[in-house]
């Protein structure tokens, strides 16, 4: 079957230049190599640290912004040798909700109009059809109809992000792609936005490709995690098994870090020393040596690729890790709190 989202190769490149004269002082890659497939009806989630890609990743992905090489395939068409009038004609196939409610939405548009500019664009309606199913889609995303009068401003967080992904939805897409959804929003609204996009994709049908960091938010909603370090994925796993039986170190590190909800037990965290190495200048070999509990002389000279590792148990999925020594650093236990019975 051919996945509805296939990513081969992709590398972005950006130059960096310094100096009065803008010279030219180096490059950094972004994405380094990513090979990648999403199907049809899967949530797939991106998971890593500030600066690993995600975002670059889903921005090329939707052709927001341009490869240095490698092909974005969608429904196995190569979205790189669309024109510009003929990728206009795809989009309404594949939408993205952005990290920032306040910064994503016009703020001299009322909401009405925000939601309705798609639908002016891609699904030929009347404007009576089209202010019909503004009212439809403000309804499924939980707003109130007289919300439909206000600008952005009038709005709280969580109900910008509501018209965010109403008006993502508008074109009725295959594929949405959430850039960290809910990053910007107060912890008490966190879940109720991602109980909403979870609805929305069983409603629907959707397809989604979630950038996040929270990784209790890919535990409730993912299907499978790739965790992307310093432009590469480092490790794809279907969610419960990456949860249970973590192989890449930095997967391990970030597992660490998820709190326990019992406030009577403590997870055991793992500190790493040092600081993420630079993209302009990646180390050689493996890029999370200089930073890895289990480094060994080999990590420093050679560059792990992306294999396959067979499943523990019988029936447990085929996972890919790039490290020469998966499954040797493992998460710490949960125990109670100092203080705690």
């Amino acid at each position: 079957m051919t996945p509805l989202l296939s990513v081969q190769d992709l590398r972005k490149e950006y130059p960096v230049r310094r100096g009065p004269f803008r010279r030219l002082a180096g490059t950094v890659r972004a994405l380094d190599g990513v090979d990648l497939e999403l199907a049809a009806g899967e949530c797939l989630a991106l998971v890593g640290e500030s600066g690993s890609g995600k975002t670059t990743l889903g921005r090329c992905a939707m052709r927001l912004i341009e490869p240095t090489a490698g092909r974005v395939l969608f429904a196995g068409e190569d979205l790189g040798e669309l024109s510009g009038r003929e990728l206009r004609a795809r989009r309404r196939r594949f939408q993205m909700v952005f990290q920032d409610p306040y910064g994503s939405l016009d703020p001299r548009q009322r909401v009405a109009s925000i939601v309705d500019e798609p639908l002016a664009l891609h699904s030929g309606l009347g404007r009576a059809g089209r202010a019909a199913r503004v009212a439809e889609l403000l309804d499924l995303v939980g707003l109130a109809p007289d919300l439909a009068d206000r600008y952005p401003h009038e709005l709280s967080g969580g109900q910008r992000q509501r018209v965010g992904i109403a008006r993502a939805l508008a074109p009725e897409p295959e594929l949405l792609v959430a850039d960290e959804p809910v990053s910007a929003l107060d912890v008490s609204i966190r879940g109720q936005i991602l109980a909403l996009l979870a609805d929305l994709r069983r409603r629907l049908g959707l397809t989604l490709l979630l950038i996040a960091h929270d990784m209790a938010a890919v535990e409730q909603l993912a299907d499978r995690v790739a965790v992307m370090y310093l432009g590469r994925i480092v490790e794809l796993a279907p969610r419960a098994e990456l949860f249970r039986r973590p192989l890449h170190p930095y997967t391990v590190v970030l597992l660490s870090a998820v709190p326990v909800p019992d406030p009577g037990r403590r997870r055991q965290r793992i500190v790493l020393q040092g600081e993420p190495p630079s993209p302009m200048a990646p180390p050689p070999g493996c890029p999370f040596h200089p930073r890895c509990p289990s480094a060994r002389a080999r990590c420093a000279a050679e560059r792990p690729p992306l294999a396959a590792v067979p499943g523990e148990k019988e029936g447990e999925w085929e996972r890919t890790v790039a490290c020469f020594y998966p499954g040797e650093l493992s998460p710490g236990p949960v125990r109670n709190a100092p203080g705690s019975s």
